[in-house]
């Protein structure tokens, strides 16, 4: 297929086209995206053959990809098809060790998991049934980082997990500094549980209870503002722990009678009920736009099509998916959660000249998603009106309002990691990390090289594209050094580590307000990032009301992923 770069074709052949048992490839891209196509459309009651044409092209033209686990798996024998798991650990030895064996499976069917360990007795609290003491949740997390070690999802790629403790539980200490070492518990994404109630206390500068989970009863009573110094510390040392507000999770939460919200997937972009999986994928900005004499604008009529083609895929995901335990297909199929979400946002940017860190930007992002999130909804009403709203609806906020919906939420902003590399756009709503850079550790350890080809598109287009430019963004990443580029044009292609993190929070807020899960955004920061900052930072996310919020200041962790290049011919 010509739309697909080399990197593209290389991660495609890598992880998701289908090989013979001697491992070699026995499938092109284009076969592989009639295949997810045709086993999508299979539970259409008519016009079958127009919805497999329709949900092919979407995905063959880059328009639209859902998540990893459906572009490897559909079609296959017991296709697992869902990115997103949470599942329950219960204070006994024997759920412990079931939800590991259940996440592995996940695993190895190419889902991610997150856990919230907040029900476990902490570390020294005696056990009753053989009078010893409890190891305490990161004891088990451990364990569990362990056997993620070891399970390769499907065979293609490595365990992806979320662990989350609560503010009060009395082990709290030990899980923000779980990480210090920089070599434990890698396989995880951390994120500590906060209160409303945790962040009063910490603006007020109260005292602060620890609570067992067992008893109920108070163990420790320490200063709240002290706790949060911690986190910051650590999270400005290693890039952990993020933050989950749970309050703002629940107040959300569209079934409110399947109890309290309290974990996320392992990016955090769908909080789950335990037992829950969610089914996720992303529109391709950057390829939903008109040119017209080398002006570029949003075709919206295009995007509301793409949109309601994408919510239809992912509802017929979750009737055509092959679920790993029968309690995950219980859950879903009582909510039909799903979340349809954006990438190429900072491409696509850049087509309209509009530069990340500017009021146009953000004024182009509500208008955006408040129109992508009403589209979602129609589509969703619409299918409800076809197949019946989700059986959960009646006592949903949708059901209160007296609004048939097919699913109970529509709309999540992920990360977009690999499927943005196949569609050969920029990540989510992320700004370009750099103009140039390179993907490490991917591919069982090969190197892939970048450089955005939008930005090149652009600078031929006005004419600033030469040798002297290209070495020095090979060198830096960036247009820093250019000289005799302008200023308005530098703007425009300012890259993730130079944009004010109040831009990165700007961005995230917007998408938010309009997207009923949440939304995945890690905020880049330079390696002169200030613990300070951090501080302000995870402040301000709570001020705007967003569900989680993640930085990561570049060089504090190693093995990361995008590194700028540094080399001329990286």
């Amino acid at each position: 297929m010509e739309l697909l770069t080399k990197n593209a074709v290389q991660i495609l052949e890598d992880r998701y086209l289908l090989k013979n048992d001697e491992g070699m490839v026995i499938e092109t891209p284009e076969a592989l995206f009639k295949r997810v196509a045709e086993y999508i459309s299979g539970c259409e009651n008519k016009d079958t053959a127009k919805w497999s044409q329709a949900f092919y092209n979407a995905m063959s033209e880059l328009k639209f990809l859902p998540n990893s686990p459906t572009l490897m798996n559909a079609g296959c024998d017991h296709a697992q098809l869902s990115a997103c798991f949470v599942l329950p650990v219960e204070d006994s030895l024997e759920s412990i060790f079931t939800t590991l064996k259940n996440a592995a499976l996940i695993h190895q069917s190419g889902g991610g998991t997150g856990f919230n360990f907040s029900a476990l007795r902490h570390k020294g609290d005696l056990i009753s049934s053989n009078k010893g003491e409890s190891c305490g949740p990161v004891s088990f997390m451990k364990i569990y980082d362990a056997a993620t070690e070891y399970v390769k999802q499907g065979g293609k790629r490595r365990g992806a997990n979320m662990g989350i403790l609560n503010v009060d539980h009395p082990d709290i200490e030990e899980f923000i500094m779980s990480k210090s070492d920089k070599k434990s518990i890698q396989n995880f994404n951390l994120s500590v549980g906060i209160s409303n109630a945790f962040m009063k206390a910490v603006e007020d500068d109260l005292d602060w209870q620890l609570i067992s989970p067992h008893t109920q009863k108070v163990t420790r009573i320490i200063s709240a503002k002290l706790l949060w110094e911690l986190i910051v510390q650590q999270a400005w040392k290693t890039g952990d722990p993020g933050l989950i507000f749970l309050d703002a999770i629940n107040n959300s939460n569209t079934t409110p009678d399947l109890g309290r919200i309290q974990a996320t997937n392992p990016c955090g972009e769908v909080p789950l009920f335990d037992n829950e999986s969610c089914n996720l994928g992303s529109v391709n900005l950057s390829r939903i736009t008109i040119c017209t004499r080398g002006e570029y604008e949003i075709n919206w009529l295009e995007l509301s099509r793409i949109i309601h083609i994408g919510i239809r895929f992912l509802d017929n995901v979750i009737t055509l998916n092959h679920y790993p335990l029968p309690e995950i297909k219980i859950t879903t199929l009582h909510s039909r959660r799903i979340g349809l979400g954006v990438m190429g946002w900072a491409e696509l940017l850049i087509l309209l000249n509009i530069p990340y860190a500017s009021k146009k930007a953000l004024v182009l992002a509500e208008k955006l998603m408040k129109f992508f999130q009403k589209e979602s909804y129609s589509a969703s009403e619409k299918l409800a009106w076809e197949r019946g709203a989700f059986p959960g609806w009646g006592l949903s906020k949708f059901g209160v309002s007296n609004r048939k919906m097919r699913n109970a939420t529509c709309n999540s902003i992920a990360p977009t990691g690999t499927i943005s590399v196949i569609a050969n756009t920029s990540y989510s709503i992320e700004p370009l990390f750099a103009l140039a850079y390179r993907r490490m550790g991917i591919l069982g350890g090969k190197i892939q090289t970048e450089i955005n080809a939008v930005f090149i598109q652009k600078m031929k287009e006005l004419g600033l594209w030469n040798e002297e430019t290209e070495k020095i963004v090979l060198e830096t990443g960036n247009l820093n050094e250019c000289k005799n580029i302008p200023k308005k044009v530098k703007d425009i292609f300012t890259t993730g580590l130079n944009i004010p993190w109040q831009y990165h929070l700007l961005h995230q807020k917007i998408f938010q307000k309009y997207t009923d899960n949440a939304v995945s955004k890690t905020i880049n920061l330079p390696g002169k990032t200030s613990i300070q900052d951090i501080s302000d930072i995870y402040k301000t996310a709570y001020s705007y009301g967003l569900k989680g919020i993640t930085v990561y200041r570049y060089g504090s962790r190693a093995g990361q992923v995008l590194q700028k290049c540094n080399v001329i011919g990286c």
